[in-house]
């Protein structure tokens, strides 16, 4: 079939079919003959809006347009303002779902194309009033049918839900111009553009994809373990290098020629708040990408991470609280360099022209310490030693092993000190998203103080969807008051819960929260008088600032 151009009518009705089959293979057949059968600049825009995301990864636009207005134009359009629409939202617990609902009976087929939904894409971006951007967003709904602004919606809140992961779209441009998909992995790893590397492997270009400086490639990552032995298991490995595992934010360091410095989280998010680490780090020569962690860090030695948490987030640079809280990147690997991609190399390679760019000391940036182990008790004393020192615990690399973005693997793993856990008891429950948009997924949990319950965290994970499902009904049987989206409940369930640590907060009537809490199990063996107590929960924030300075006494 001769390529041709695409009407968004089309996209929808590709998308509706891979949202239908839970068979990866199907998924990526249908996409793979939707793209090949497109002109390549509309199959380039096609692989782009499957990801869920309007404009390429590694570009820094946004479009600027949130749910409120997404839902401001979907009522106008539909002829809805002004009436209560929670109710059907409930129903989908998805906005372009509810879009599609709400359109269907008033709106013909559509006729924008692709490439004037990327026109209204930019004209969104550009537009600089909010009553600026309704309006052009009400008008592309307006030439739309009611599938298509489906979708729209869909792209502009990130979320398609119909299993086209990223990776998924790698395999479909592979099968669908003959090419290998390590191939398109690794040149779509490299731009962060999928529609560029749609372009590269439709023309047998894809060995040109060159690194692109200042768009974040995935992290390594480290599969946990249970003792020090599992790291030896097998003789998969047979010497590593043991790092302390840090408690800080996950950082990725790009450079420049020119001296300009950018730093981006785990989640590829640009991290703005520590200008001072961008400073020091322009002072390096060359152009490189590193891998390290930014730690709060007083008296050679970190402090707690609720310490660096008093610096995220904050829009405009606070000179007393760098003075209060200082922090220091340690870095434990480099990714490219002088021009050239390092993650093939051997760890013990990349780690040696690690140690080469940071040979001069500079104030705020050092090169994590790593000590070689052959045997379980030398990572033992390593454990214990990395705990005294006030860390989390360790990871083990292996010295011979590649960098493998966006993985997790056997080649570096982590061996954490088991953490307490709380019991506690559920005082409400809130509608989930997705396909947990009609069960009480997300719930809220509270300890004693004496005859009080005082709430203390929030967890949506840990439960499987049979338990979620069961505890749905008991919680619709045992509301005290319907909230809409929330339902305070009887405090009746006990649960065990998990977590990282604790933190002072005044979002909890405790006074404290816990840092990523799961849920292990129920506990329904247990009556709501032996939960733990809030002077529990003071004597585990208490254990958990031995080893660190008090920031507090600091002061």
């Amino acid at each position: 079939m001769k390529p041709h151009t695409a009407t968004l009518q089309e996209f929808a009705e590709a998308a509706e079919a891979v949202g239908r089959t839970s068979k990866r293979n199907e998924k990526i057949r249908l996409i793979s003959e939707l793209l090949a059968s497109l002109e390549l600049s509309d199959a380039s825009l096609a692989a782009q809006y499957l990801t869920g995301r309007a404009f390429p990864q590694h570009e820094e636009r946004v479009v600027g347009v949130g749910g409120a207005s997404l839902l401001r134009a979907v009522a106008k359009v539909a002829g809805r303002e002004g009436e209560d629409l929670g109710k059907i939202y409930r129903k989908h617990g998805d906005l372009g779902n509810m879009a599609e609902e709400l359109l269907r009976q008033s709106h013909n087929r559509g006729e924008l194309t692709l490439t004037e939904l990327a026109k209204l894409f930019d004209d969104l971006s550009a537009a600089r009033t909010q009553v600026e951007k309704d309006k052009r967003l009400q008008n592309g709904f307006e030439r739309s049918g009611a599938a298509d602004v489906k979708y729209i919606v869909k792209i502009l809140t990130g979320d398609l839900r119909i299993g086209s992961k990223e990776s998924l779209l790698e395999e479909a441009i592979a099968k669908a111009f003959g090419r290998k998909a390590s191939a398109v992995r690794r040149a779509n790893m490299m731009l962060g553009d999928i529609g560029e590397t749609l372009r590269l492997a439709a023309e047998n270009r894809l060995e040109s994809a060159t690194v692109r400086l200042f768009h974040p490639l995935g992290f390594m990552l480290a599969n946990p373990v249970e003792t020090a032995k599992d790291i030896f298991l097998e003789g998969q490995t047979t010497e590593v290098y043991i790092e302390p595992k840090f408690d800080g934010i996950r950082a990725q360091v790009h450079k420049d020629a020119t001296g300009r410095v950018k730093i981006y989280s785990r989640t590829l998010d640009e991290v703005s708040e520590f200008p001072e680490l961008n400073a020091t780090l322009s002072m390096l020569p060359g152009e490189f990408i590193l891998d390290g962690e930014i730690l709060a860090w007083r008296d050679l030695k970190p402090l707690p991470f609720t310490q660096l948490q008093s610096r995220l987030g904050r829009k405009q640079f606070d000179f007393w609280l760098k003075q209060d809280i200082p922090v220091k990147l340690i870095a434990f690997d480099l990714l490219f360099d002088l021009g050239e991609l390092l993650l093939d190399l051997p760890l013990r390679e990349r780690r040696m022209r690690l140690r080469n760019l940071l040979a001069a000391k500079i104030d705020g940036v050092e090169v994590a310490e790593t000590k070689l182990c052959e045997t379980p008790e030398q990572v033992a004393a390593e454990f214990r030693a990395a705990l005294d020192a006030g860390h989390e615990g360790i990871v083990a690399k292996a010295i011979e092993s590649p960098y493998t973005p966006g993985r997790r693997g056997g080649s570096w793993v982590k061996l954490k000190e088991p953490y307490a856990t709380l019991d506690v008891v559920v005082t409400a429950a809130e509608y989930g998203h997705g396909k947990r948009h009609n069960v009480l997924s997300d719930v809220t949990f509270a300890v004693r103080d004496g005859e009080q319950l005082l709430n203390i965290g929030k967890a949506y994970s840990g439960l499987t969807d049979a338990e979620i499902g069961e505890y749905t009904t008991f919680f619709l049987a045992h509301t005290i008051e319907d909230q809409g989206f929330r339902r305070i409940v009887e405090p009746k369930l006990v649960i065990e819960v998990a977590f990282n640590n604790i933190q002072k907060s005044r979002r909890h009537e405790s006074g404290f929260a816990l840092r990523f809490p799961r849920i292990l199990r129920a506990r329904p063996d247990k009556p709501v008088a032996e939960i733990d107590t809030l002077i529990r929960v003071e004597e585990l924030f208490r254990k958990q600032r031995i080893g660190a300075a008090s920031f507090d006494q600091e002061r």
